[in-house]
């Protein structure tokens, strides 16, 4: 087995508050814990051109222009945060939301969607679509191109990102010319190795999982749905090109992987694994120098799947 790098060592070490494991709270305390705690041991965040904050019908949007974005016609990522479909939101990810966004010469948009148990699933799928639609919508607006948008997001926003892509390829939302996937949820089974590998001792556990699994999906029936496990889907021919971002000490490792295999074996996808780090590694910038390179990786495919975006990055260049 490969060995944990330094710098996950560093992370899962790292010094503040002691916190309940998150199978032991209940949800508003896990919310709490998480946004008292998150942004500690992220990078500083970065300058961006412009924040705005928006609303689509009763859901939040954050909104960050890049340094570089042009003001009409830029391209731009609907971005949804991890979190278990239980805990987080757009601030919770503003570090990567702000990189993105300067290192593409972007617009990123977050939705604060709502949130199990109070809201289970398909809530969340729900206001994740609506955003999307409200993004092609307001596209003048927002500066954007509506022809230019990917879909992105970490962990269950991996999870809502890859069900979104697949519900534009059946035209039930908006077009996505790509879709970004950082350590998704793809397979609410939870039967992969990696479960018992790394169920405990490397950050996200698989008791933890099984606890944000049940709030979301109290009825045990719909984890065969592909919308709560896109793994599960017939088929993936014709969804957009992806990026694949996976740590190899995580228990959400064997799903990424398989859902990447099978991205790369019906549709189009880039993958690129941190065998020594841990889940949640790109949202640990200050312990983690790995995840700078992460989401350079990104900021390369999504250049691949926006030939206008690739173009302009040969002529900076």
């Amino acid at each position: 087995m490969t060995q944990l790098d330094e710098s996950a060592r560093r992370a899962l070490a790292w010094p503040g508050e002691p916190q309940e494991p998150v199978e032991s709270c209940t949800p508003a305390l896990a919310r709490q814990q998480y946004l008292d705690g998150f942004a500690d041991i992220q990078w500083p965040l970065e300058d961006v051109a412009e924040i705005l904050e928006r609303h689509a019908a009763a859901t939040r949007l954050k909104i960050w222009r890049g340094r570089a974005a042009p003001r009409q016609q830029a391209p731009a990522l609907l971005y949804l945060h991890g979190g278990g479909f239980v805990i987080g939101a757009p601030e919770t990810h503003e570090d990567i939301c702000r990189s993105l966004a300067n290192m593409a010469g972007a617009v990123v948009v977050s939705p604060d969607y709502r949130l199990a148990p109070e809201h289970p699933f398909p809530a969340a799928i729900e206001d994740c679509a609506a955003t999307l639609v409200w993004m092609r919508d307001q596209a003048d607006a927002l500066g954007i191109d509506p022809a230019r948008i990917v879909v992105g997001g970490d962990s269950a926003g991996g999870n809502l990102a890859a069900v979104i892509a697949l519900l534009a390829r059946d035209g039930h939302v908006p077009a996505v010319i790509g879709q970004v996937l950082i350590y998704p949820v793809t397979d609410q089974t939870q039967a992969t190795d990696s479960y018992l590998r790394y169920a405990e001792g490397f950050g996200l556990t698989a008791a933890a999982m099984r606890w944000f699994r049940d709030h979301y999906l109290p009825d045990p029936a719909s984890g065969s749905d592909w919308r709560a496990s896109p793994l599960r889907a017939t088929s993936l021919a014709g969804v957009a090109p992806a990026v694949v971002i996976l740590a190899g000490h995580d228990v959400l490792f064997d799903e990424g992987a398989l859902y990447a295999e099978r991205l790369s074996s019906e549709a189009q996808a880039t993958s690129r694994t941190w065998p020594g780090q841990i889940h949640g590694f790109v949202s640990k910038r200050r312990a983690i120098p790995e995840a700078q390179e992460a989401l350079e990786a990104i900021a390369t495919a999504w250049c691949a799947m926006d030939p206008a975006l690739a173009r302009s990055a040969a002529t900076n260049d």
